[in-house]
């Protein structure tokens, strides 16, 4: 399947049809859903910490600190929701069709290294939950989480609504359980309503505010929110895009702000049960919860506080999975069977945190929540600036492009969130270089501070680059007189194809130049691991589809009576097509445009370009 023709979560795209039978108010409840599956995101396990944290030690001080942040968070997915309904493609794959073959696959390898992390926080969340819930050791409700894998699968076979449903009836199990809690807590709202007024902060109420913002917006929720959008059948009419869009845009506040007052529930509880109480050092969720029942008097408080965090856990699990199908299928366009995909991604995460426990105890349990929340810190960037350069194309985008107030807003919150990560990175790699010797530590930080800023200035610039060029105007010299023209007739005619829809285009073009007596060559260069490898004694299933795909348009040729010659490559796209069209002796090569461009034509070569230098023969490149 081509880059054009693969289409995102292929299982449940555009099974909801929000037109059939649906007037008003019922209308709108069809496009509502997607974003709740987002939202879980912002109540995982990894934000519990924070906001215990920021609650126990400093009040209601932060709690601006979190409307803040979800204020970001609702732009941001807004965004993404809107690049799926506009576009028809996630960010994975709007980054595919966007960025070099290397820097997606740096991409990727950052966007699936976030997943992990995530899902790390989502089990070792579920395994507390379950412990402080059953008693438990940790090491085997971790263990087990890995048997939720097939929850997924069950889900998606009743249908998206269904799934949306689930996610919906955990989030509701969540605010009830802190509802009920901060009920029997009995906190003062005129005090709670002054920490909704911005203060100033000092180090360490930057530290957690910085925790909370950090742990605010997840890179996966951003390649979620673009796939999901598209599980909804809308028209490509310009009223059904608006309309699209705006449903979505009160689907992702009401989300939010549901995910906002949980976060604000748990920061709430811990400042009245805690920090009014002098028990300012509470900082695990153990700690938390053990405290719950002496300090509220009840046995209720912190089974309902076990029983929120399970929930947290499990339905985050779910649109992990989802995130991770997403990444893969975008950027790689590789679809496994989804057993063996889910049970990856569970080991990936079970792994760190089992083998953690196994050997360090249960007290690591908290260092691995710091760890996934640094990690995640990481990638943020590489999320949110893509987004925001898709979002503002008015090529792509059309008349839906953001305007400039918005664009504005995006960028100065993406400075925000990332000079706030860098922060938080910083400040959890700064004992490491406090310390004497560790040379070797050092220096792989060092290297990996450099590799992250180098990827992401050109991941950055790169689409600013590539539109001034494309925008550039060219200046011409005096017009020549014409002499002697001469229309040339080709014999043989090479079509270098990449099975995409131009592939169309493209044969409409050699057919066009071709006479009766000319053959058509079609060429295509695989490029598989395997055919990387084996050349041409590759036997994978790309090879032997792209085979068939070749024979499938010559029948199509030959039945228009042409005479047609199939030519099929291995390993490097460049060098093969030049010796497959010296090979077949064409006087004519056609060729579509559409890789890396702008500074990457320095730093790899551009095909075009390296082809015009390597063939005498003329190249018709179609756009």
């Amino acid at each position: 399947m081509s880059k054009h023709e693969q289409i995102s979560l292929s299982e449940v795209h555009e099974t909801v049809d929000p037109s059939k039978s649906r007037k008003g108010f019922k209308r709108v409840l069809a496009f509502l859903g997607p974003a709740y599956l987002v939202s879980v995101g912002y109540m995982d396990p990894g934000n519990w910490a924070t906001d215990l944290q920021g609650g126990a030690r400093f009040g209601y001080k932060l709690i601006w600190v979190l409307l803040m942040s979800n204020l970001m968070a609702l732009l941001l997915q807004s965004l993404s929701a809107r690049l799926g309904i506009v576009r028809r493609r996630d960010l994975a794959q709007a980054n595919r069709d966007t960025y070099p073959p290397f820097v997606n696959f740096c991409l990727y390898l950052l966007a699936e290294v976030a997943i992990a992390a995530c899902d790390l926080a989502e089990v070792l969340g579920m395994a507390i939950g379950i412990y402080l819930l059953t008693g438990l050791p940790l090491i085997w409700g971790v263990s087990i989480t890995v048997l939720d894998t097939f929850l997924i699968l069950f889900l998606q076979r009743y249908g998206m609504r269904f799934m949306e449903a689930f996610i919906f009836s955990l989030v509701l199990i969540i605010g009830a359980s802190f509802l009920i809690q901060i009920f029997l807590a009995k906190p003062d709202f005129g005090e709670v309503a002054t920490g909704l007024i911005p203060t100033s902060l000092n180090s360490a109420e930057l530290y957690i505010a910085i925790g909370i913002i950090g742990a605010t917006v997840m890179p996966h929720n951003l390649y979620l929110h673009s796939a999901l959008v598209q599980t909804r059948k809308i028209g490509r009419d310009d009223a059904s895009i608006k309309k699209a869009i705006r449903y979505n845009v009160i689907d992702s506040a009401i989300a939010l702000n549901a995910a906002f007052f949980v976060n604000a529930g748990i920061l709430v509880l811990a400042a009245t049960v805690f920090y009014k109480t002098g028990n300012t050092e509470v900082a695990r969720i153990e700690d938390a919860h053990s405290l719950l029942a002496p300090m509220l008097g009840t046995q209720l408080a912190p089974i309902l506080f076990a029983v929120a965090l399970i929930a947290a856990g499990q339905s985050s699990t779910v649109t992990g999975t989802l995130a991770g199908q997403i990444v893969m299928e975008g950027y790689l366009h590789l679809r496994i069977n989804p057993m063996l995909r889910r049970l990856l991604t569970r080991i990936i995460a079970i792994a760190p945190a089992f083998f953690a426990i196994l050997w360090y105890g249960d007290q690591m349990v908290d260092e691995l929540l710091i760890f996934s929340q640094v990690i995640l810190s990481l990638q943020l960037g590489f999320a949110i600036i893509p987004l925001i350069h898709f979002v503002s194309d008015k090529k792509t985008m059309g008349k839906f492009a953001i305007n400039i107030y918005i664009k504005v807003a995006a960028w100065l919150i993406a400075g925000i969130l990332i000079y706030l990560n860098v922060s938080l990175v910083q400040e959890e790699t700064a004992g490491l270089f406090s310390k004497e010797g560790r040379w070797v530590e050092k220096l792989a930080v060092i290297i990996s501070a450099l590799a992250f800023f180098a990827l992401f200035l050109v991941m950055t610039f790169y689409p600013l680059i590539n539109k001034m060029r494309s925008d550039k105007t060219s200046v011409h010299g005096l017009v020549e007189p014409w002499k002697n023209i001469s229309i040339p007739q080709f014999s043989a005619i090479a079509v270098a194809l990449d099975f995409s829809a131009q592939d169309e285009k493209l044969m409409a073009h050699a057919l066009k130049q071709a006479s009766a007596n000319s053959k058509i060559i079609l060429l295509h260069v695989t490029e598989s691991a395997s055919a990387k490898y084996s050349g041409s004694a590759a036997d994978d299933d790309e090879t032997r589809k792209d085979i068939d795909r070749l024979h499938y348009y010559a029948e199509k040729i030959s039945a228009l009576g042409y005479k047609v010659e199939l030519a099929q490559g291995y390993k490097s796209r460049v060098s093969e097509i030049v010796r497959l069209t010296h090979l077949h002796q064409a006087d004519l090569l056609i060729c579509g445009a559409h890789r890396h461009r702008g500074i990457f034509d320095f730093i790899y070569g551009s095909t075009i370009n390296a082809l015009r230098h390597q063939l005498s023969i003329p190249v018709l490149v179609i756009s």
